[in-house]
């Protein structure tokens, strides 16, 4: 049985959600996001509390209403307070530059790489060697953070790359003769 299901998700002041059959929709200061609703989750509202309860008593529509309740409470926190990746270029010559909704990489490569960031994600470099990724739909910052760790991920002999603030890089010893 989903456990997590059963904690209600609060809405503070200036949060707004809006129930339908098949769609869930909040608003806040930040912006609005959306998600569908499967059929196997009810949704109930009392007060500033938003319920979730499984709809039958089958697998799928308690493991579907631990998830769907997971959704809706990152999308309060996002219109709310917003979320944010930071990432982290080691190795000589690796830097970054955000101008506007484009961040510049120079990567080692024989060509400068150009990334555009989507709707309602913003990017900034406090330095040239970190990188800000932020916005209130916390799965578009995660993928943009994935998308520019991919372009050169950390490597394991020197550990040079595109990494996570966060991230611990194992190195491995190199052969011996």
């Amino acid at each position: 049985m989903s456990r997590i299901a059963n904690y209600p998700v609060h809405l503070p002041k200036g949060v707004d959600a809006s129930i339908s059959s098949e769609i869930v929709t909040v608003k806040g200061p930040l912006g609005s996001l959306s998600q569908s609703v499967s059929d196997d989750v009810r949704i109930e509202r009392e007060g500033d509390k938003l319920l979730f309860k499984a709809a039958n008593d089958s697998r799928q529509a308690n493991a579907m209403s631990g998830t769907l309740r997971a959704l809706v409470a990152n999308m309060v926190e996002g219109v709310t307070k917003g979320f944010e990746r930071k990432l982290t270029l080691v190795g000589v010559g690796y830097r970054a530059q955000a101008q506007g909704d484009k961040l510049n990489l120079s990567l080692g490569f024989s060509h400068p790489v150009v990334h555009s960031m989507p709707n309602g994600v913003k990017v900034e470099t406090p330095t040239q060697t970190e990188i800000l990724i932020k916005g209130f739909d916390k799965q578009a910052v995660g993928q943009v953070a994935a998308e520019v760790r991919n372009y050169r991920p950390p490597e394991p002999y020197k550990g040079k790359g595109v990494r996570y603030a966060n991230e611990t890089v194992v190195l491995k010893e190199t052969k011996k003769k």
